[in-house]
């Protein structure tokens, strides 16, 4: 390609012919042999060689150009650094390194002289901007000036002018000159002066001589001065001086801490705050003070490239020093930095010898690295017109969730903009939702607020008056309420009397007639064992009555203030009370009637049919009406059962037989030791059972028991307690439940009863022995309505009884008919949907799955037309095809039935059918193929064309076997296709055969001949289209 360039630079050009000479540049690398210092020699080197062979091997570098190494060891010192620098000059054509401040100022001034470049990974501080001292320098790394540029403009940002600088600097005096953090900050500092000539409150220590109170004194003379505080030093000094920064609430949201740590490695700056080795009382504390923490670090690439150049590195490295580990999950930025100063001077020196200028031009190359952008290994590395890199910086920030630090800013030096990630969000501490002010509101002594004035008098007797007012009047309304409650407690407005009950039939009553209600006198004595009446009416409404088994009533106030709890209640799902007669001899209650019975009537009448919708609702009609009554005064039921639960003319369960404790009588119902009395008990609770005295008023964990009992009744519909394959009398169900023996007895219930296994897992859940594992009723409410999806969407179910009650009573019966009617119309549109697809795909689209094409590696698909069917068309009117055509494919469609295949489509007089799939059949599919061809063509034999009786009718056949992918396509008539060349084949092979014969393919009768049993032909060697030759065979039978 040179050579090519050269030839045509001659012709085209200066008219000269130019030889190309193979031209040796020296690279003199110096860099420190051994130390902790991120650049040396054994981590550098091999990222040097990597990127020399990079050169070597891509000509847009360098091309015909022999490269030379020679390393020299700087020692990080300004003594012995130059000492190798000049005995390389002579033999050198560029300097690679050093890196330490104190080794690169000396050499880069003497370079000029030379005019030799320097390129440094490193030599970030402010001083080596000025490129009249040091004209021939070239930094690849960041400067510091580049980090103070990015949070100045993050400041900007936050709206934020006024910071404070916290660093670890080496004593006065130290041989050790001033500390990297020092030059850190110090761009910062001077990015300040310039802009805002303000002095920055500064503090410097020596982390390795920190006395106790140190911090803490200085954190106090911070909180005087600044809000935003900038700290540079050790992970260890920064987490000791936030740990103190967390004892004196300094983490309250008010502060904000910023931690210059640039060149840590990814896992480093991860949880800056955790120490393996300490106490975890210290760790709790530094992971809370670093919530008040962000940290700025130079952009980490992550490129997959820069990933397999550091495990290369990292290869090398343990290759060429057998003794080093590098110990690092990446390179760090001055390995790559180092890498790309190779790079950045190759293009240079390529750009110089293109220009026909000498390779020991320094100055000359030097100004070709500067002022231009390229790709290296780190990224777009882009330097200035100062020779300087405009490096990328990162703002991380912890993460509460996981308490690892995450970036959520990068500023991106070539463009000088500051952009948040996408998605992340600065998390403030103290729960704020904004960056705090950089000053307080009232200042940092508190000059900005005014003083505040002393409270006047009149504001005192003001406060004092309204007070005394208020008092009398929440003392008045309490009074008030107290008066109106008595007032309506004398009132008695409950009470009625018996000459005020209807007992007769609705013929005998004008009001029930121009109600439209129907009701007959089924029972007008009252006793203990009839617990409602179900024809008796007061004011013009039917009610139930309940017998109340006592002798006499003394009416007290408290009997008084339940009957008044009583009749407040008001909710959908809970019997509403109407009054009580106390008359002697006639003692009973009434309330609410419920046309329907009780829960327990429906449940045990087989002519009431209740789908799961049905009965997940009674469910929640219990569970809303025992949470509303559990937020009453009422608190608890303490007798729920399904004989308590009763169903209004909407099919509404309500909770009745609650409450009213003082007015019923303490021995209800049958004596102990009888079977009705051990039968009523069937639903308590165990721990109830085994109390001698029993609240009348029962617990509510008692009654979530009750409710998974009567659920039971519900799932099985088969009376209460009902046990599978074993029959106990109540008494000795009685005993087992109250013994308490493990396992603990219960009723019969089975996963597969259940329409899903969480009803069955929170039924044992209520009945657990232990009363704490039952949840509550607000629980439940919200667990059954979500096993209640679809019957909680709304009143459709009311509108719909509503309407049907307009016709006829007999609600059982119309539901019944509607189910089946919704049955049939279901079960048709699955047989039509099973016409369509596969029954198997056809499941899977009914239960809202996707269906995912699938490949088949061997099918047999079978292709069949009439031969001669567009002059028979032609000839015929479209109602006499179109009947032709029904005869014929309805005749085939009932013959395919008998085997296992899948009718694909019928596209006119083509008809397509398939076996193998959807349920993979082994290799019997081409047997099933053959065999269903055979019938096919002994039924097209004596097949009758209506409108043309005496012509035969001539199918041509063919069969092919091979892969094909399958899967539904579209949404709208979605149909199963059949995708592959195995649907080509098969074509061609119907195509090419004759009528009333059966075309097979090699493949089909390999397979046929597995089997035995056919009787197929040699046809010979066919052309098709788009296969060329091939031999094919005709099926005469099966033997």
């Amino acid at each position: 390609m040179a050579q090519t360039t050269a030839l045509l630079r001659a012709i085209f050009g200066s008219l000269y012919f130019s030889v190309i000479v193979c031209k040796t540049v020296k690279i003199g690398v110096i860099l420190p042999f051994s130390g902790d210092y991120p650049w040396v020699l054994p981590k550098s080197k091999p990222a040097i060689e990597y990127a020399l062979e990079t050169v070597r091997n891509r000509p847009e570098f360098l091309e015909n150009i022999d490269i030379h190494v020679e390393y020299a060891d700087s020692n990080c010192s300004e003594t012995l650094g130059p000492l190798a620098a000049i005995d390389m000059k002579e033999s050198v054509h560029v300097f690679i390194g050093p890196a330490c401040d104190y080794a690169v100022a000396p050499i880069a001034r003497f370079s000029y002289a030379w005019d030799i470049p320097i390129i440094s990974g490193g030599a970030m501080v402010g001083a080596f901007e000025n490129k009249k001292e040091y004209k021939l320098l070239t930094r690849v790394m960041g400067p510091y000036a580049r980090a103070g540029d990015f949070f100045f403009t993050m400041c900007q940002n936050f709206q934020w002018n006024r910071v404070g600088l916290w660093y670890h600097n080496y004593p006065p005096g130290s041989t050790k000159g001033k500390s990297n953090c020092f030059f850190a900050l110090e761009a910062i500092y001077m990015k300040w002066q310039t802009m805002y000539g303000v002095e920055v409150w500064n503090r410097d220590f020596d982390e390795d001589n920190v006395r106790p109170g140190d911090h803490e004194k200085t954190l106090l003379q911070a909180k005087e001065n600044i809000r935003v505080i900038v700290l540079c030093a050790s992970p260890d000094a920064v987490r000791n001086i936030m740990i103190k920064a967390h004892e004196l609430n300094f983490d309250n949201g008010e502060y904000v801490f910023f931690n210059i740590d640039l060149f840590s490695s990814k896992n480093a700056s991860e949880r800056p705050w955790y120490r393996e080795n300490d106490t975890e009382e210290r760790n709790d504390k530094a992971r809370k003070a670093y919530d008040a923490l962000m940290t700025v670090t130079l952009r980490k690439p992550n490129s997959p490239e820069y990933r397999m150049f550091s495990e290369e590195v990292k290869k090398r490295a343990k290759t060429m020093y057998n003794n080093f580990t590098y110990g690092e999950e990446e390179v760090n930025s001055f390995v790559g930095a180092f890498h790309d100063a190779v790079l950045l001077y190759s293009l240079a020196l390529n750009e110089t010898l293109e220009a026909n200028i000498s390779i020991s031009n320094g100055s000359h190359i030097t100004q070709r690295m500067w002022n231009r952008t390229f790709e290296g290994i780190t990224g777009t590395v882009s330097i200035d017109a100062n020779g300087d890199r405009n490096a990328d910086y990162s703002l991380l920030d912890m993460n509460p969730e996981n308490s690892k630090f995450e970036v959520v800013a990068n500023y991106y030096g070539n463009k000088k903009k500051y952009e948040p990630v996408v998605g992340k969000d600065i998390h403030w501490a103290g729960g704020l939702t904004s960056p705090p002010p950089d000053t307080p509101t009232c200042g940092f002594d508190g000059s900005k607020c005014p003083p505040e004035e002393p409270f006047p008098e009149y504001g005192i007797v003001i406060i004092v008056l309204g007070s005394i007012i208020l008092i009398v009047l929440i003392a008045a309304f309490f009074i008030y309420r107290h008066i109106k409650l008595e007032a309506e407690l004398a009132e008695m407005n409950w009470r009625v009397r018996w000459e005020d009950i209807i007992f007769g039939s609705p013929e005998k009553n004008h009001k029930l007639e121009r109600q439209g209600s129907r009701v007959s006198l089924n029972r007008v004595k009252l006793d203990s064992n009839n617990l409602y009446l179900s024809s008796s009416v007061f004011q013009g409404a039917i009610v139930a009555i309940k017998k109340i088994d006592r002798h006499s009533i003394t009416i007290q106030k408290p009997l008084l203030l339940e009957i008044k709890r009583i009749k407040d209640l008001q909710n959908d799902h809970t019997v509403r009370f109407i009054g009580a007669c106390i008359d002697p001899s006639n003692l009973c209650v009434l309330t609410e009637y419920c046309p329907k019975g009780s829960l327990q009537d429906v449940l045990e009448n087989e002519q009431i049919k209740l789908d799961w919708m049905f009965r997940y609702s009674i469910m929640q009609d219990i569970v809303r009406g025992m949470t509303y009554l559990t937020g009453t005064e009422i608190k608890s039921h303490g007798n729920l059962k399904s004989t308590n639960c009763v169903v209004d003319s909407r099919f509404v369960v309500k909770i009745t037989d609650f409450g009213l404790h003082h007015l019923r009588s303490q021995t209800e119902g049958p004596e102990e030791d009888t079977f009705a009395a051990y039968n009523r008990k069937l639903w308590t609770a165990p721990e109830l059972l085994r109390m001698q005295h029993r609240p009348p008023e029962g617990t509510h964990k008692g009654d979530v028991y009750s409710f998974a009992i009567i659920c039971q009744e519900i799932v099985y519909r088969m009376g209460v307690f009902y046990l599978a394959n074993l029959d106990l009398s109540p008494q000795e169900i009685f005993d087992k439940v109250k013994n308490g023996m493990k396992p603990y007895f219960r009723p019969t219930l089975e996963e597969f009863d259940c329409p899903c296994d969480e009803l069955a897992g929170v039924i044992r859940k209520c009945w657990a022995e232990d009363p704490l594992e039952r949840p509550d009723f607000p629980a439940l409410k919200s667990i059954i309505r979500k096993l209640n999806k679809d019957g909680d969407k709304g009143n459709i179910l009311d509108n719909l009884l509503s309407r049907m009650e307009q016709y006829a009573n007999n609600l059982e019966a119309l539901v019944a008919e509607r189910t089946s009617d919704y049955l049939e119309e279901k079960r048709k549109a699955e047989d039509l949907l099973y016409s369509m697809l596969p029954k198997v795909v056809a499941g899977q689209l009914i239960r809202g799955e996707s269906v995912a094409a699938e490949s088949f590696e061997s099918v047999t698909i079978y292709f069949s037309d009439i031969c001669g069917f567009t002059a028979l068309s032609a000839a015929s009117t479209p109602m006499q095809v179109i009947d032709l055509l029904n005869d014929l494919y309805t005749t085939f469609d009932s013959i395919i039935e008998h085997f296992d295949v899948y009718k694909v489509e019928t596209i006119g007089d083509a008809y397509m059918v398939v076996s193998g799939l959807p349920v993979r059949n082994g290799n019997l599919h081409a047997r099933e193929v053959a065999r269903m061809s055979l019938a096919l063509l002994n039924a097209v034999l004596s097949f009758k064309i209506r409108h043309r009786p005496n012509e035969q009718l001539k199918l041509r056949i063919g069969i092919h076997t091979g892969y094909v992918v399958a899967g539904v396509v579209g949404l709208k008539m979605p149909r199963y296709c059949l995708f592959g060349d195995t649907v080509n084949t098969s074509s061609r092979m119907e195509s090419n055969g004759l009528p009333l014969r059966i075309h097979v393919s090699p493949q089909t009768k390999e397979v046929l001949d597995n089997f035995g049993t056919f009787d197929l032909e040699l046809r010979g060697e066919v052309e098709m289209k788009g296969k060329g030759k091939v031999t094919t065979y005709w099926l005469n039978g099966e033997r």
